[in-house]
């Protein structure tokens, strides 16, 4: 992965992240899709959220919208091992979007989607993440359009990422 020194030139598409099986996914497989990246944690209290999540999955993902889970459990709250973390979502909260193996997204071992991530938005506590199920909207560039706290639920950022849809994809005319 090359990934270039300024947040402001670096894409989504620079990265990749392991999944469940230890697969390495290459994250340009979003290239021109709206994109929330979200950290979870299955014993959270804001878990709720994978509801509202799976349901924006299922309403914009015909239009370019995809949901990537990137489980942590430095919050102490995913103690689930990666081989199960898929099952365990998909049979405890019905989730069908893409998650991830576990991932640190605080300290020296942030993986380096996170490190791009908070480079690009800032949060209240400076670049670190607060808790679980904190969430960035990525557009169809590539870039970090926004950042929005765990409080911040599937529905109350839904206008964002109906905004982010309608732009072009890169390439189309507009």
């Amino acid at each position: 992965m090359s990934i270039s020194n300024s947040a402001s030139q670096t894409t989504l598409s620079d990265f990749s992240a392991a999944t469940p099986d230890g697969t390495d996914k290459p994250l340009s497989d979003y290239t021109g899709d709206v994109v929330l990246v979200v950290n979870t944690a299955s014993k959270c209290g804001f878990a709720r959220q994978f509801d509202g999540l799976e349901e924006l999955w299922n309403t914009h993902r015909d239009q370019g919208f995809a949901v990537l889970g990137f489980p942590s459990n430095q919050f102490r709250q995913e103690p689930v091992d990666d081989a199960n973390i898929g099952d365990v979502c998909r049979l405890t909260f019905g989730v069908t979007f893409p998650m991830f193996a576990k991932i640190d997204v605080n300290g020296s071992g942030t993986h380096p989607l996170y490190r791009w991530l908070k480079d690009s938005k800032g949060g209240l506590l400076g670049g670190a993440i607060k808790w679980n199920f904190t969430k960035f909207l990525v557009g169809r560039d590539g870039r970090v359009i926004e950042r929005f706290g765990p409080t911040a639920t599937p529905k109350d950022i839904e206008g964002a990422i109906v905004s982010a849809l309608a732009a072009p994809r890169p390439g189309d005319s507009a």
